[in-house]
């Protein structure tokens, strides 16, 4: 071990009182804590007021590359094919592809500077207001603890697919898997870490797999026909939406509502937001992951959508029963793909892999849960509690805390409660957008703010490419797709029935209660928006500094990221 050595830093003292006072941060001060660089490279604390930095850089990578694969993409898709047809998918999954890369880049640029463990809600007290911060902090920690047990249920109701009788209750699968991701969270960010990276690293070989096969039997290299493009033709590229009267009129709308599905595909790309206070030598790579972003997008989600258009046709009605199977093989679009081409054995396969999908899913979720309520504590917007961290520097109460919430996914074991809980899903797609507007807008904040204090782009770690302009449009389109998220309830026809007011107040009640924190916490704390002259750029940054120079120095002289590496290196990095 090596205490790495602390010296003080002019500009981290000019700051730091404005920074503790504003927002009742004092651990910030020097001398507040001693880091010790680990023989493998990590920093670690032990005063139990820190997170570790375990997470190398192979780790990062794969973990963002994990966020980007999920059922939204191998299952999720078969709803957007069937509401939107071909084209439409196509074209949305771009368009939000190309909004999430620019809320990644404009994250990016605010985590470089301060790669600090108070993450999102951090960025936007220092930079925006700190009811904002407060805001976002606690809708983004309701979204995942609704998420975590969604995916949780998912695996179980998976397993169904072998137990199709239910011989087993789904309550049993759901709290041995509950037991395993909380075991799996409470070993350390380097256990975490290390799973991520090889259950990543095999989701990457089943959609590349998935990819290369949807080529093969468009073109013909199957034991069926080639497809083509067909069914662009008959029935058509852009599917009518049920219950709009209109040819064109019902084929945007159609086409507009493949964007929520996008969107629910897309949330969690910006996870890695999360890890920035946990990662080695996060300045550089924190922009690696965040370029390769554009890269993963194209390559997953393009082809494999431009592929499945190709593959399967929009008004085909294994896949509307699909759809309705919500989950497991059963459900995906490629798997009627491949049983349509005639090839066997396949399903099972792959439903095996959906399940390592979700659970893995779980898993990062739960983390990003414990951390998020860690990072509120560590802003002053959580109990104080929820700050306190173990010798391996993992926050037990906030893990405790957000694990008590995942045991809402035992209502899924009761028929008549599952309906209800679906209701709350409905909230995560909300909670995803207003994280992405909150993120944009701290971006513009934060541009704003460095002009004015004289950071220039040459002394920044890394640019957002599109700058401020990038979000400000960014910034409106979450806004637009915000508010039409849910237009379907407003449709009538004798399908739909009446007024839809649950799905409307579940897709909606998301912009109140996150307008409501806001306000609310103005109200109370009498908080004012962050000038941009005074915003806090400097606090706590002397100390990322001198870890990210004994992190460089040690890997330097002894070249430790080997294990694990040589796999990533030779099999999966040459793939971006």
């Amino acid at each position: 071990m090596a205490i790495i050595n602390r010296h003080s830093s002019s500009s981290d003292g000019a700051n730091a009182e404005y920074g503790n006072k504003e927002y009742g941060v004092t651990e910030y001060q020097t001398g507040a804590a001693e880091p010790v660089l680990g023989a493998d490279g990590g920093v670690h604390y032990q005063d139990h007021q820190h997170l570790h930095r375990g997470l190398k850089s192979r780790h990062i990578t794969m973990i963002a590359i994990g966020g980007a694969i999920g059922t939204g993409l191998i299952i999720g898709t078969g709803k957007a094919l069937a509401q939107s047809g071909p084209a439409s998918i196509l074209i949305s999954y771009t368009l939000v592809g190309l909004l999430v890369y620019v809320v990644m880049c404009g994250l990016g640029e605010m985590a470089t500077w301060l790669p600090h463990a108070s993450g999102f809600s951090g960025y936007a007290s220092r930079f925006c207001d700190p009811a904002l911060g407060f805001a976002l902090g606690w809708t983004y920690w309701c979204k995942y603890i609704i998420t975590t047990p969604n995916q949780l249920t998912a695996s179980a109701l998976i397993i169904s697919f072998w137990d199709p009788e239910r011989k087993i209750n789904p309550g049993v699968w759901i709290a041995i898997f509950l037991f395993v991701i909380i075991c799996v969270n409470y070993f350390g960010i380097r256990f975490f870490g290390e799973l991520e990276f090889w259950l990543s690293s095999i989701k990457v070989i089943v959609i590349v797999g998935l990819i290369l096969l949807s080529f093969l039997l468009a073109v013909g290299a199957g034991p069926a026909p080639a497809t083509g493009f067909k069914f662009y033709r008959n029935p058509g590229a852009f599917a009518p939406y049920p219950g709009v009267k209109g040819h064109d009129l019902s084929r945007f709308t159609g086409f507009w509502s493949s964007f929520v599905n996008a969107v629910f595909a897309y949330l969690g790309t910006e996870l890695i937001g999360v890890t920035v206070g946990e990662a080695q030598n996060p300045r550089k790579t924190i922009p690696r992951a965040i370029k390769l972003t554009f890269y993963r997008i194209l390559f997953f989600y393009c082809l494999s959508v431009f592929f499945l258009g190709m593959l399967v046709a929009y008004d085909d009605k294994d896949l509307i029963s699909a759809t309705n199977a919500k989950t497991s093989a059963r459900a995906s679009p490629f798997v009627l793909a491949i049983e349509n081409a005639g090839i066997k054995h396949l399903p099972a396969i792959l439903n095996a892999c959906i399940l390592l999908f979700t659970f893995s899913a779980s898993n990062s979720d739960l983390y990003i849960a414990s951390r998020t309520i860690y990072g509120l504590a560590e802003r002053g917007h959580a109990p104080k509690i929820f700050r306190w961290t173990d010798k391996r520097g993992v926050p037990v109460p906030a893990l405790a805390i957000s694990a008590l919430f995942c045991c809402s996914a035992f209502m899924n074991a009761a028929e008549d409660s599952a309906t209800v809980f679906s209701y709350f899903v409905n909230l995560t797609t909300i909670f995803g957008l207003m994280s992405w507007i909150s993120l944009l807008t701290t971006h513009i904040f934060f541009v704003r703010a460095r002009k004015a204090q004289g950071i220039t782009d040459d002394k920044m770690p890394y640019v957002a490419p599109l700058g401020m302009w990038g979000s400000i449009i960014g910034l409106f389109f979450c806004c637009l797709i915000a508010i039409t998220k849910n237009f379907n309830v407003f449709i009538h026809s004798k399908k739909y029935g009446d007024f839809d007011y649950k799905n409307f107040i579940t897709g909606y009640l998301g912009i109140p209660v996150y307008l409501g924190c806001i306000f609310g916490y103005k109200f109370i704390m009498k908080s004012e928006r962050i000038k941009p002259e005074a915003a806090d750029f400097f606090s706590g940054k002397d100390e990322i500094d001198r870890e990210e120079e004994a992190f460089l120095a040690h890997q330097a002289a002894t070249k430790s990221d080997n294990k694990g590496g040589a796999f990533y290196k030779k099999f999966v990095s040459w793939l971006f």
